[in-house]
């Protein structure tokens, strides 16, 4: 019954809002905040190339994500490349996408079917385009789930082409490998302090991640992706940091603090007012 995060039927999926699964009583909340968290993004999982709007929201009693919402923080679109798509359907479905080829392919002409998208008059809405055509136009905010370095890579040129960029790749193991480019392009990583080897694409992540990304001037913060990491953000900082430091990079704790805090906001469109 709480299978609520993936919307496994179909692997373009913009229309659908994270807001209307989250559950506002879940204890983790209040576990979260205890540990000092005061606001969260949440975004639909990872199974689809699109899966759809995440919504920020602060850490408040509610009894609807509606009254948890930020005001006026930007919405967001969350995206996915690699094993996950490829698995679903490809594998389990035999459906497109069965490999990464095809998920640029579908991709991108979704993307431009956007573009060309006008509301007309007479006509239904079609929100799923209306979606896809704000996110082209820098309404909403994409955050791209992407492990890979030449994945991350291609995802650049591929948005490049429609004259925007994901405001952030998430997980992105190999983001140290092309930091270089990451901070030329504006585009930030949303990273794990130390997880890797969970399969195929994990296999080349490294500990100082974000501190190596954070020297070469990336927007870098962390993931909690967990009900555990979440209660304890500052100490999977002091992970990253402290591996940063062995590795050489001398990351001071002013600095390391911004993980889980003022660049997350940037991450978000939020740092105005958080």
């Amino acid at each position: 019954s709480t299978a609520d995060g993936n919307e496994m039927t179909g692997p373009f999926k913009p229309d659908i809002q994270a807001e209307h699964s989250f559950w506002p009583q879940d204890p983790a909340i209040e576990r979260a905040l205890a540990g000092g968290v005061t606001a969260i993004h949440v975004l639909p999982g990872s199974a689809n190339l699109v899966g759809g709007q995440g919504v920020t929201l602060r850490l408040v009693p509610a009894l609807s994500a509606r009254e948890m919402r930020m005001p006026g923080a930007p919405t967001t679109m969350k995206l996915a490349c690699g094993e996950n798509p490829m698995r679903l359907y490809g594998q389990s479905k035999g459906a497109e996408p069965q490999t990464r080829m095809a998920e640029v392919a579908l991709l991108r002409q979704k993307l431009e079917n956007a573009r060309a998208y006008r509301v007309e008059a007479g006509k239904p809405r079609d929100f799923a385009s209306d979606a896809l055509a704000k996110l082209l136009a820098g309404e909403i905010l994409a955050q791209n789930h992407c492990y890979r370095a030449d994945e991350m890579l291609v995802r650049l040129d591929l948005f490049a082409e429609f004259g925007t960029a994901p405001r952030a790749f998430h997980h992105a193991v190999e983001a140290y490998k092309i930091r270089d480019r990451l901070a030329q392009a504006g585009v930030g990583a949303v990273v794990w302090a130390d997880w890797g080897g969970l399969k195929m694409e994990l296999v080349d992540a490294v500990p100082a991640n974000a501190a190596l990304l954070d020297e070469a001037g990336v927007r870098v913060a962390l993931h909690s992706d967990s009900p555990y990491d979440i209660q304890r953000l500052n100490q999977e900082a002091a992970k990253a940091m402290t591996r940063g430091n062995r590795a050489g990079l001398a990351i001071p704790p002013e600095r390391a603090i911004r993980w889980v805090t003022a660049n997350a906001a940037k991450s978000l469109g939020i740092a105005d007012r958080v």
